[in-house]
């Protein structure tokens, strides 16, 4: 008893010895009596009752180019049975995603999930949507745990994972007419895109040729400057009747446009720019197919048009474009 009474006496002298360095050290205020030890009461951790729904048979595809990976969860044989699993392979070829969709269909699948893989995804959700439930999820919605192996076949397993207990959401896919729309409103972007850059390697031209038409014409494609630039790719080298071909209200910059013509034009500059605006008229001739194409095609969406046009900065152009992206929901 008097060894542990001394054990006791020690440490509470340890303690006031070096309770000067721990103040100081914590910043605390000099204690006059003993240390308090502070109890925290900590409440009953309680099993939570959620109720998990889970899809019964659902399918997941890891699409590449040439190779489509599907991962199909079933439930097992029995009450207490666990859930079956089987990955099968396939190529991206008609007949073998329509084998595919054999398979499903003798599993009973309800749901089948994909990723938004460049364009690759399209073949088997256009192929599978009449049958089932089809679902394209952005690939940011499924994410991988840190250090997990990445495979096909892996990736194809965690999205059917992720998807039997409804932890996506799905993308919007429009119908097959707004597809189709939607194809020839960005294809008709892509026109002008190109058109755009076509215009652009033909003023480079005129300035490698130092012909400064851009700088007295505000537009050197409206009809002064077209009619100046056919000249030249004709052989005429003369600045002053190139000048005097301007209409309109390039009249009044006769002088100017003669100096800008003042430049070493040559045969070399004349052939790229008779093959230069060949092209822009071309591209212009498609324009304008794709959108006799777009016109004819939205043409029971027009009221959807009218009401989108009367929307400041929002134009036919724009308007046709909005219902093409956003499908059935905009023009309802």
């Amino acid at each position: 008893l008097v060894g542990r009474w001394e054990l006791r006496v020690r440490a509470v002298h340890c303690r006031r010895e070096h309770e000067d360095q721990i103040r100081l050290s914590l910043q605390l205020p000099r204690t006059t009596g003993p240390l308090s030890v502070r109890r925290v009461e900590v409440g009953q951790v309680e099993v939570a009752q959620d109720d998990q729904e889970i899809i019964a048979r659902v399918a997941a595809l890891d699409i590449g180019k040439a190779e489509v990976v599907c991962c199909v969860r079933v439930p097992g044989q029995g009450p207490r049975a666990r859930r079956m699993q089987e990955v099968r392979t396939y190529t991206t070829m008609t007949r073998s995603l329509l084998a595919m969709a054999d398979w499903l269909t003798e599993l009973g699948v309800t749901r089948v999930v994909m990723e938004a893989t460049s364009d690759y995804w399209k073949p088997p959700f256009y192929l599978l949507e009449n049958t089932f439930e089809t679902w394209l999820v952005n690939a940011r919605d499924v994410k991988h745990l840190p250090g997990r192996p990445k495979t096909d076949r892996l990736d194809a397993v965690w999205l059917c994972k992720v998807a039997e207990r409804q932890m996506l959401r799905p993308s919007f896919v429009p119908p097959p007419a707004f597809r189709e729309l939607r194809d020839l409103t960005r294809y008709r972007v892509d026109l002008i895109t190109t058109r755009t850059s076509e215009k652009q390697r033909v003023e480079k031209l005129l300035e490698d040729s130092m012909i400064k038409l851009s700088v007295v014409a505000s537009d050197i494609f409206g009809v002064s400057g077209r009619d100046m630039m056919a000249a030249l790719v004709a052989g005429e080298r003369d600045p002053k009747v190139l000048a005097d071909m301007a209409r309109g209200s390039m009249r009044g910059k006769t002088a100017r446009l003669e100096e800008a013509f003042t430049g070493r034009f040559t045969d070399h500059h004349a052939f790229l720019l008779r093959t230069m605006l060949a092209r822009i008229d071309g591209i212009t001739a498609d324009m304008d197919i794709v959108q006799d194409r777009i016109d004819e095609q939205i043409a029971p969406f027009a009221a959807a048009v009218t009401q989108l046009d009367e929307i400041p900065g929002v134009g036919v152009t724009t308007a046709q474009a909005i219902i093409a992206e956003s499908g059935s929901r905009s023009a309802l």
